[in-house]
């Protein structure tokens, strides 16, 4: 061997040494990908199992395509490809390869354990995402499809884990994969983690160990179970409570709102208005149109159309209540009778023009993205954004109309024309201003009833149909004519509805409700908060 050639094969091996590892890796890693196109479910679950376990995250796009129904085999050489759009791409390298035709390829067929496999695969590739969404997403798949060899993943993941929402569901993560460890020690660690953190899946989790822990020797960890079961149960019970509860202020909060003009156009003036349903209605129209206007004009403050839409249906509604008061009402004072007739009549004709205008069918009101989504609380109890808003919402009208009662001169006024109006009349109030304006306020507020019942309801020419009769129970409930009466009736009653919902269905638990109201208003025929007025004047 001539003597330059003996100095230079030290270093020629060295480097081989060096480079074998990266060699065998990446001959490893394209013999895996290649595998992913072989015949049979079982060998394509073998090499999603190996793309796994070599943690290569240039393997997640064509996992990603398998799962999709997007990855090929080309049958000219059998080469694996991912279609992406009209475009074929190599799924071991990402190159591209040229246009896709479907005729010149094979598509890779998926089963449901496939999937299954490749969703734990893609879970534990996507752990070391930079994105925190991906992250949890991949925390989530991995809590789903659980595997014992995830342990060691997981824990890595987790230490080096910096967001806390990622954080815990990696942790939730560790404890399903816990109970598929063959030492006692690991599988009551993850039932003591999941018993910390009471859900409907830990649940299930919980009792497949249990029904698992049957033989003898386990006797530990079945106690585990079933006491982790016990707690998580009460805690389910409380938390399941909790929720019904906010459903309950949530449509409590719709009555409230649907609610409010009628405790004044009824519990103040005495008018039974069968057509405050419609001005409800007419309120969500309103907001429609606002919405469209924006859209077409200026699209920039569509986002803010519902803003715009509040006082746009207060006085869209509010001169419709004036011009019927006017026009139809005041000739019917001290006949209720006649009075329900012509207004229900009244609100099939608002409906039939409003179908003529608009069409039949439902409307869309988008809602704002300020308005969208929901967040979860404590335990997965999930909280809409729209009806936080809503609620909100019902809350600042209500004592928006108790400061205009208590400390304007037109709430002294018909404060004075409900509690005497001969001597409201003696002392200078002009009685049928007052009338209208009250009136015309009822109604006002009905329509912006309709504004907040657009954002979770369609809008359509019967929309406040469906609020009539529950309008009136929490009115006559409350007590006729009190706003703090209609507060807490229509809370109340939302509470009770979504209680008995579970028990008695929907429609059997209103029909419950409708029957206790009648019976309480036998006991005490005016209300919880009673309030003199026209109504009750002898």
């Amino acid at each position: 061997m001539p003597r330059a050639l003996r100095l230079v094969a030290p270093v020629l091996a060295l480097i081989a040494m060096l480079l074998a590892p990266a060699a065998g890796r990446a001959d490893d890693f394209a013999d895996a990908i290649a595998g992913l196109g072989a015949d049979g479910f079982a060998a394509r679950i073998e090499a999603v199992e190996k793309l796994a376990a070599l943690g290569d995250g240039r393997a997640v796009p064509a996992l990603r395509a398998l799962a999709d129904g997007n990855l090929y085999v080309r049958k000219s050489d059998q080469v694996l490809t991912i279609a992406e759009g009209a475009t074929a791409v190599d799924a071991a390298t990402g190159a591209a390869l040229g246009p896709f035709k479907a005729d010149d390829h094979e598509s890779v067929a998926v089963n449901n354990r496939l999937r299954v496999v490749i969703r734990g695969a893609l879970g534990r590739l996507v752990l070391a995402s930079p994105d925190p969404e991906q992250r949890w997403a991949a925390a989530r798949g991995v809590f789903r499809t659980r595997s014992v060899d995830n342990l060691e993943p997981i824990r890595q993941a987790l230490a080096a884990e910096k967001d806390a929402r990622v954080a815990a569901q990696l942790r939730m993560a560790l404890a399903a994969t816990q109970l598929l460890s063959a030492e006692t020690a690991e599988r009551l660690a993850g039932i003591a983690a999941l018993a910390a953190n009471p859900d409907k899946d830990a649940r299930a989790l919980l009792l497949e160990v249990r029904a698992a822990a049957a033989k003898p020797g386990e006797e530990d960890v079945r106690a585990a179970a079933e006491d982790a079961l016990a707690a998580m149960d009460t805690r389910l019970r409380l938390l399941e409570a909790v929720q019904t509860i906010f459903q309950g202020l949530s449509l409590g909060s719709v009555l409230l709102l649907a609610a409010m003009g009628l405790a004044i156009t009824f519990g103040v003036m005495g008018v039974i208005n069968m057509a405050h349903g419609e001005m409800v209605m007419i309120g969500a129209y309103t907001t429609f149109v606002v919405q469209q206007v924006l859209r077409n004009v200026a699209p920039g403050l569509s986002d803010w159309s519902i803003l715009m839409a509040i006082p746009a249906a207060f006085l869209v509604a509010g001169a419709l209540g004036v011009a019927l008061e006017r026009g139809l009402i005041r000739h019917l004072y001290g006949r209720p009778l006649e009075t329900l007739l012509m207004t229900w009549g009244l609100g099939m004709i608002l409906q039939q023009a409003v179908r003529s205008t608009f069409g039949a069918t439902n409307r869309e009101v988008a809602n704002p993205s300020w308005m969208s989504g929901s967040f979860e609380l404590f335990g997965g109890i999930t909280v809409t954004q729209n009806r936080i808003w809503i609620i909100l919402f019902g809350l600042v009208v209500l004592f928006a109309i108790m400061a205009i009662m208590r400390m304007t001169s037109f709430g002294l006024q018909m404060r004075a024309v409900t509690q005497n109006r001969g001597m409201a009349s003696a002392m200078g109030i002009r009685t049928g201003r007052i009338d209208a304006l009250t009136f015309g306020l009822g109604s006002g507020i009905a329509g912006m009833a309709g504004v907040a019942l657009s954002q979770i309801d369609n809008v359509s020419p019967n929309l406040g149909t469906g609020y009539i009769v529950d309008s009136f129970m929490v009115v006559v409930f409350g007590g006729v004519g009190s706003l703090w009466g209609t507060l807490f009736g229509s809370m109340l009653l939302g509470l009770i509805n979504k209680g008995l919902e579970p028990y008695a269905g929907a429609v059997l638990g209103k029909i419950f409700v409708l029957v206790a109201i009648i019976l309480f208003i036998q006991r005490r025929p005016r209300g919880l908060f009673a309030l003199k007025g026209r109504a009750v004047e002898a």
